[in-house]
């Protein structure tokens, strides 16, 4: 009987767990619109470092720690790139191939002389 109940107990924890989680993105407006998101994202950032001193000092821990870095990163850049890449490599695809058949081609006729 227990191990029947152990494999529920363990899914309804997970089930929590994710539940919970999901509830505080969408309470703090990380699953809005992306403007939402970012000034939730900000609200979070900085509140973290306050959280982890409270907690630390909580279970009597006493630690410095580190500053957060502060890394520029755009979502929206990293998308461009990538999207400016692809159709760049899509657009020179025709004239690599050729270049590549002509190479193949002389490399043949330098093999048969």
């Amino acid at each position: 009987m227990a191990a029947r109940i152990l494999p529920i107990v363990k899914l309804t924890t997970k089930l929590t767990i994710a539940g919970g989680a999901l509830y505080v993105a969408y309470d703090s407006g990380l699953l809005g619109s992306s403007d939402q998101g970012s000034e939730a994202l900000k609200k979070a950032k900085a509140a973290l470092p306050p959280a982890i001193e409270e907690w630390m000092k909580y279970f009597g821990l006493e630690a410095q720690l580190p500053t957060m870095p502060q890394v520029e990163f755009s979502p929206l850049q990293s998308w461009n790139s990538g999207v400016r890449w692809t159709i760049s490599t899509l657009s020179e695809a025709p004239t690599k191939a050729t270049d590549y058949t002509n190479q193949g081609l002389q490399y043949l006729k330098d093999l048969t002389k």
